[in-house]
């Protein structure tokens, strides 16, 4: 098995541009994500009914459908509403909304699993339901999310290749590119797996150091 390498090296810096692209996505989207996962977690840990079903409606949906589809849903959905944004932003919101749903499970499963009899002893001395999350509930809760949340954003990142599908020029579809003109598939498809595996490492290594220093309650 040979490969090209004058096409590798030409390959190399193109396949960065796109490497750029895919981590903006990912950052602009993990910080929605992460944003609106934490709200709809605490949210389906309140008190009222309603908000606990539509919560629960919603992540259902987003984990019972496939993401492609998501992303068509909002790539097309969003002009018949009159909101014409482009490539860029779709994909964005379809990834937000998506990472949104898994980081709420995430939520919900680890502040919930907070020993009830904290929540008890804190309402006994007056402490209202916020002073409870905030000094009682997430502080335990940060250590254990950690994980979970990484593989969120590891699949997260893993499934900006999905945006190709609208023309964003992010990482996979610049590969795509490359391919369409000189028709060298093995090469472009193995440069590929290795950016993505360096991105992938570095936060699953920066995941791992940010657990060790997280102080254990």
């Amino acid at each position: 098995m040979n490969f090209d390498w004058a096409i590798i090296q030409m390959a190399a810096p193109l396949l960065l541009q796109g490497t750029m692209m895919t981590l903006k996505i990912g950052a602009v989207a993990a910080v929605l994500g992460l944003a609106g996962g934490i709200v709809l977690g605490l949210l389906s840990l309140g008190g009222w009914p309603l908000v606990r079903f539509l919560v629960r409606a919603y992540v259902d949906f987003i984990r019972g459908t496939p993401l492609l589809i998501q992303i068509f849903i909002v790539f097309f959905g969003l002009p018949v509403m009159g909101l014409r944004l482009g490539e860029f932003w779709a994909g964005v919101i379809a990834l937000s909304l998506n990472c949104a749903g898994y980081v709420a499970e995430v939520v919900r499963g680890t502040v919930g699993s907070v020993e009830k009899g904290q929540t008890e002893a804190a309402m006994s001395i007056g402490m209202t339901r916020g002073k409870i999350l905030m000094y009682i509930l997430l502080p335990q809760s940060f250590r254990p999310m950690v994980p979970a949340l990484t593989n969120d954003l590891i699949t997260l990142l893993k499934n900006t290749s999905l945006l190709s599908v609208i023309s964003v020029y992010e990482l996979t579809r610049s590969g795509q590119a490359i391919i369409a003109s000189h028709f060298v598939p093995l090469e472009i498809f193995t440069l590929l797996a290795i950016y993505y595996y360096v991105i992938i490492s570095s936060l699953s290594y920066a995941s791992r150091v940010l657990e060790r220093r997280l102080p254990q309650w």
